[in-house]
């Protein structure tokens, strides 16, 4: 039987049920040399990463469809777009991350770029995922705050990211993703994603500064449907072959607001 569950279907489904799902992060501006490219595939096909995503905040060449090819052909993971730019929208993904960014001001990236994109994917078989995007986290600025020219929520305010996340919800959006940013120093405290969680009825997809398997429990524990790992797989592929995710179950409670 063909499974017809979309990935946000199956997404709800994990919530719902408690589940905990890894997703690695592949940036296509910082692809290794082939080797170690080939060496990577390897060991995410044979980890407990539920998901791949695949994207970043600087866009400087036209590698992304190579990337999400090589990636369909080896692994057994659905692979999702996580769009810096509409030049990052390609074909053969399973599905699309439609990123809002709901913590800033910046109109391009809460509806411009989307106008830009839309005639594109309309031509695609790609499942699209309406997605607020949250930055949270304090100074240093990560790259992505840089990018999007916008401030992330303080890390002492989770009522501010409360809020954000009920309005997005009530426009409409399908899922959250929290990030503190590619290569932050620190993960977004458990207190704010439980906070998210106890007044959302969406998944939530948390990453940045998670480089620890603690990091990923305390994220689970805390609501996080998905929990994202970039850099430090980056740096440490062998760190794949540690983290477990299978049979674990989230604590955390979803309510309906």
């Amino acid at each position: 039987m063909v499974d017809s569950t979309s990935w946000l279907e199956g997404l709800f489904d994990d919530m719902h049920a408690g589940n905990r799902r890894l997703a690695i992060l592949i940036d296509p501006e910082d692809m290794p040399p082939k080797p170690q490219w080939l060496d990577l595939l390897g060991r995410v096909a044979l980890s407990d990463a539920t998901d791949v995503l695949v994207g970043g905040s600087l866009v400087t060449n036209d590698v992304t469809a190579l990337v999400v090819e090589d990636l369909k052909k080896a692994l057994p993971q659905p692979v999702v777009l996580f769009p810096g730019s509409p030049h990052q929208v390609v074909e053969k993904a399973d599905a699309l991350l439609f990123l809002s960014l709901i913590s800033g001001r910046n109109a391009d990236l809460l509806i411009g770029r989307h106008v830009e994109a839309a005639p594109r994917i309309a031509r695609m078989d790609l499942e699209t995922v309406p997605t607020g995007y949250m930055l949270i986290g304090d100074p240093p600025l990560t790259a992505a705050a840089y990018m999007s020219h916008s401030l992330p929520l303080p890390l002492d305010k989770p009522e501010l990211a409360v809020a954000t996340a009920q309005a997005g919800v009530m426009l409409g959006l399908q899922c959250l993703y929290l990030d503190a940013g590619s290569g932050a120093g620190n993960p977004i405290p458990a207190r704010t994603i439980e906070a998210i969680r106890t007044s959302v009825d969406v998944p939530l997809v948390v990453g940045g500064g998670l480089s620890t398997q603690d990091d990923l429990n305390r994220a689970w524990d805390a609501g996080a449907t998905c929990c994202v790992m970039g850099t430090a797989i980056e740096r440490h592929p062998r760190l794949l072959q540690s983290l477990r995710v299978q049979g674990q179950k989230s604590t955390a409670r979803v309510t309906n607001p």
